[in-house]
């Protein structure tokens, strides 16, 4: 009967001991109530807690994490509607104020980055918001860090991935883009034009045999313009005497040459 009795007790305290050996993972804290209020925080490696009287509520990462925010609508400043989403890196610093201040952490992170993303969006002109993008991050990244602490939370880090305009805009900007591209052709070689007569007054003033040299620039170009016509497929008989042309511009030369004189 003793042995028995012994052999109980020794089940007994085999039972108590292995009920209380709690073994944590590197990176992870755990959460421990004992009759339902919060008795402490257990660190990685072997900790022990009174069985039956203890219970751990909760074991959870302390790792960096990441938050994927998918796609959201948001109107910028000057009301151009668009799609936009982010992703955050946090990690729990503080087990303890994550589990009992907030009901779920994840859903509420979530809707206070949809929130402030809309609302930095709204504070932004459309053209300026992709230039602007790094301080959207960083005035994103303040805000979230701020309020996150009380959830024992830190955010490490914001990016906003896409900035997704509707179609109609995209268009427009391409429009505008090539329209800039154009005017900057035309202003370019407008000023190229303008250095090539500089060139020639300055070459025709420089020599004495200035008439001669506009004939032969003018016959090239009438040679050359002849050629294109001809090259077209609608291409027109087009008669002219380079003599009269060339002898009209060099009097209309002359004539200015001797008005400033």
């Amino acid at each position: 009967m003793f042995a028995s009795i012994f052999a109980i007790l020794m089940f007994i305290a085999a039972g108590y001991s292995i009920g209380s050996v709690r073994i944590i993972k590197e990176g992870n804290a755990a959460l421990v109530e004992r009759l339902g209020r919060y008795r402490g925080t257990l660190e990685p490696g072997l900790n022990f807690i009174v069985p039956v009287l203890d219970s751990v509520v909760l074991e959870d990462s302390l790792r960096e994490q990441t938050l994927d925010i998918p796609p959201q609508r948001a109107i910028t400043k000057d009301n151009v509607d668009l799609e936009v989403d982010a992703i955050i890196y946090w990690r729990i610093y503080n087990l303890e104020r994550t589990y009992y201040a907030v009901e779920d952490v994840e859903f509420a992170m979530q809707e206070l980055v949809i929130t402030t993303l809309r609302s930095e969006v709204g504070k932004t002109d459309f053209q300026e918001l992709f230039s602007s993008r790094e301080t959207i991050n960083r005035a994103l990244l303040d805000i979230l860090d701020e309020a996150t602490a009380p959830w024992g939370l830190k955010v490490n880090r914001v990016e906003i991935q896409k900035l997704d305009p509707p179609q109609n805009v995209l268009d427009a900007m391409q429009k505008e883009r090539a329209a800039s591209y154009e005017k900057n052709a035309k202003i370019s070689e407008a000023q190229a034009d303008v250095e090539s007569m500089r060139l020639l007054s300055q070459a025709l003033e420089s020599t004495g045999n200035g008439r001669e040299v506009l004939q032969y620039l003018l016959a090239q170009r009438y040679v050359a313009a002849n050629q294109k016509i001809g090259e077209s497929v609608n291409s027109k008989v087009l008669f002219m005497d380079p003599k009269s042309l060339t002898e009209g511009l060099v009097d209309l030369i002359n004539e200015g040459d001797s008005s400033s004189k």
